[in-house]
């Protein structure tokens, strides 16, 4: 079984959720035939992230996690789509390290520290992301950063990270994907080509599912997908999500 065009779905949970039972990671892999190879796999990544010295290191974890038989030979090409957020807004950091204040603060949804310009334009395109800032979520944000920063540390672009090499990762928002057909009918086939039906899986290894599905786009169909603008700083990163989810 090859590791090329792997695409990995990981719904992020805190640092200690050990014991969570409502929130934990959870991993899907599928393959570039869009089926689930393995098992979701749910739990704490807290031990393989400290363990993992390398990228390749860590992906090869998530596949022993997920019980999926690869071996990686040297650069593979494989795609993690991450649910949480990867950085916090300019306004927010400004504020932080230099003291700057934002002009007047209104709308919680317009409010510079609490969202970046990503989760301001879902906003306006009639969805609800969540603030690292105000949600309860400093925990997982954190948690995804740091796997960033220890094996996914250049920014090819904006949004999108990799270990200088074949493996790459992305912030998506499975939550969006409720409303999208291209998302929907992706799920179907997936199911079906994997002959799992409507496997009863835990909302966290579904929402996995549904990562891996937008990485899967993002690789295979990226016209689908909604890219960022030029203004974005590359900083606060873009969640990613299907064109035929947003309203404008």
């Amino acid at each position: 079984m090859e590791a090329e065009g792997l695409s990995i779905g990981w719904d992020v949970g805190g640092w200690n959720c050990d014991r969570n039972r409502l929130s934990r990671d959870a991993l899907v892999v599928i393959d570039p035939h869009v089926r689930v190879l393995g098992k979701p796999w749910r739990g704490n990544l807290r031990e393989l992230i400290n363990r993992a010295q390398t990228t390749h290191a860590f992906v090869q974890g998530v596949l022993d996690l997920c019980e999926v038989p690869i071996t990686l030979r040297g650069e593979s090409r494989v795609r993690l789509g991450i649910d949480t957020p990867l950085g916090f807004s300019d306004a927010f950091m400004d504020l932080l390290l230099n003291d700057r204040a934002a002009p007047d603060i209104q709308a919680s949804a317009s409010n510079p520290y609490l969202f970046r310009f990503t989760e301001r334009f879902l906003f306006e395109q009639g969805l609800s992301p969540l603030s690292a800032v105000k949600d309860m979520i400093g925990s997982q944000a954190t948690k995804g950063m740091h796997v960033m920063a220890r094996f996914f540390p250049h920014r090819v672009q904006c949004g999108v990270w990799s270990d200088g090499g074949g493996a790459s990762a992305v912030e998506v928002y499975p939550s969006s994907a409720k409303a999208s057909t291209a998302v929907n009918e992706l799920r179907a086939r997936c199911l079906a080509a994997s002959g799992l039906g409507d496997p009863a899986w835990h909302e966290d290894e579904r929402d996995a599912l549904t990562a891996a599905l937008l990485a899967w786009l993002l690789t295979f169909r990226p016209a689908l997908m909604a890219w960022p603008p030029a203004q974005v700083a590359q900083r606060e990163g873009w969640i990613f999500v299907p064109k035929d989810c947003l309203r404008g």
